[in-house]
């Protein structure tokens, strides 16, 4: 089929080439000449393993081009993905739906045809109801369409994978004709044994909201579990292995640290929060969530000031993983960010290492006591305590006899657990790790 996908950020992205990698030829269309410019080139401006060697080779093939022309792309295609972004209303907390009906409106006044105009961004409940309004008036009633609700379920670390075998495929329809042509779109990865659901629009729109929210929930359960261990006794790495192995909890997104951050997460809790409010309804558990992974995000910088007080300002503090998570180079609400910026605040010297999401960092936030360094073993140097932000795997294996050597002072703030406080206080250090 011929399909094209509006926004190539990280959902379209990666979708595009997941659709054209299971046969489809796919255009991928963006308003963003730079962004458009540097995939033509090859250059894949988002870190996600697998996705570079993907695109060239379905580009390579013929089957996924890129292009600044949305009319080009609406007009030449059977189906039209959207997969804009929808940040967060800082004044409200709901998702800013701007480049949605944005999207939208140029799908409208470009349709020259019936087709499937088909929401992969994540919005609130009714959404869709509001952009078939929106590509009405624009398009004047001249051709038919049907709007459909189709969110991703993509890891940041694992979007690749994720597409090309899906828990679940999850698809919102008002009619027969759309439910038959998603099925085409999809049939590739369906005879590959994968699940696809059929549902109404609205319960669509409201699984992805209530997927995340129910898995941060999950996260910060185990944090407060982490939490109580640390003030009653216990480790809570075998706590969450003894209740990971009931089947009906299971041990995945049992692990606890500094608590979650992304993309996702933060923005899609706060606007189910704020689309309860809408509807006149209160959903307590997950405010409650809320407001418990906002604390646990700084449980680092909170200790360190526990230990030398209010003020900073001769303090040199290192911080490994600025990422929000390993295999990304993604730092929006990123706990090691977050960290870093009440460091500062404070008067600490920073000096901040991650594998890949320096490059980003560096473009996105300055100050001048930051310094972000090459090496992990730079950053440490002539510091006064070490906090890990990011489980990235490397931190795992520490030399502490090097570390010592480093490092000026002997404190180890372990945000994700990835150490062994055996063994770092085998070597002198003050170990301190969420829960263990």
């Amino acid at each position: 089929m011929k399909l094209s996908f509006l926004g190539t950020g990280y959902v379209g992205l990666v979708s595009g080439a997941g659709m054209a990698e299971i046969g489809h030829t796919v255009i991928c269309a963006d308003i963003d000449k730079t962004k458009i410019n540097l995939l033509k080139k090859g250059v894949i401006p988002i870190y996600e393993i697998g996705l570079e060697e993907v695109v060239e080779r379905n580009v390579r093939e013929g089957r996924l081009r890129f292009t600044t022309d949305l009319k080009e792309a609406i007009q030449e295609s059977e189906v039209v993905f959207m997969g804009v972004g929808t940040p967060e209303d800082k004044l409200t907390g709901q998702a800013d739906l701007t480049y949605v009906f944005e999207a939208a409106e140029t799908f409208g006044k470009h349709l020259n045809g019936p087709k499937i105009f088909v929401n992969k961004s994540t919005v609130p409940v009714g959404t869709a109801e509001k952009v078939e309004e929106v590509i009405r008036r624009a398009s004047k009633g001249k051709h038919s369409f049907e709007v459909v609700s189709n969110p991703e379920f993509l890891r940041e670390g694992a979007a690749v994978k994720d597409f090309l075998n899906p828990d679940r495929i999850i698809v919102g329809t008002k009619s027969a004709s759309a439910k038959r042509i998603m099925e085409r779109v999809y049939r590739p990865l369906v005879r590959a044994g994968r699940p696809i659901v059929f549902t109404d629009i609205r319960s669509a729109e409201i699984i992805k909201y209530a997927g995340n929210s129910f898995l941060a929930m999950k996260i910060t359960f185990i944090n407060e579990i982490a939490n109580f261990c640390d003030v009653a006794g216990g480790n809570v790495k075998e706590v969450a292995r003894g209740i990971g192995c009931d089947t009906r909890i299971g041990s995945r997104f049992l692990y606890a640290g500094i608590g979650y951050g992304g993309s996702c997460f933060p923005k899609d809790v706060k606007a189910f929060i704020e689309t309860g409010h809408e509807y006149n309804s209160h959903f307590h558990i997950i405010e409650t969530v809320n407001e418990v992974n906002q604390v646990q995000r700084i449980k680092p910088f909170v200790k360190l000031r526990e230990i030398f007080g209010e003020t900073l300002k001769d303090k040199t503090v290192a911080v490994w993983g600025i990422a929000f998570k390993p295999r990304t180079d993604d730092i929006r609400e990123a706990p090691g960010m977050e960290n870093i910026k009440l460091l500062l605040e404070s008067g600490a010297t920073v000096r901040a290492f991650d594998p890949v999401a320096v490059p980003n960092a560096k473009r996105q936030f300055k100050h001048k006591r930051l310094t972000y360094t090459a090496k992990s073993s730079e950053a440490v140097r002539g510091a006064d305590a070490l906090i890990i932000a990011t489980e990235w795997d490397e931190f795992r294996v520490v030399d502490y006899k090097e570390l010592k050597r480093q490092m000026r002072g002997r404190i180890i703030y372990d945000g994700r657990n990835v150490l062994e406080r055996a063994e770092a206080e085998a070597e002198e250090f003050q170990y301190y790790g969420v829960g263990v």
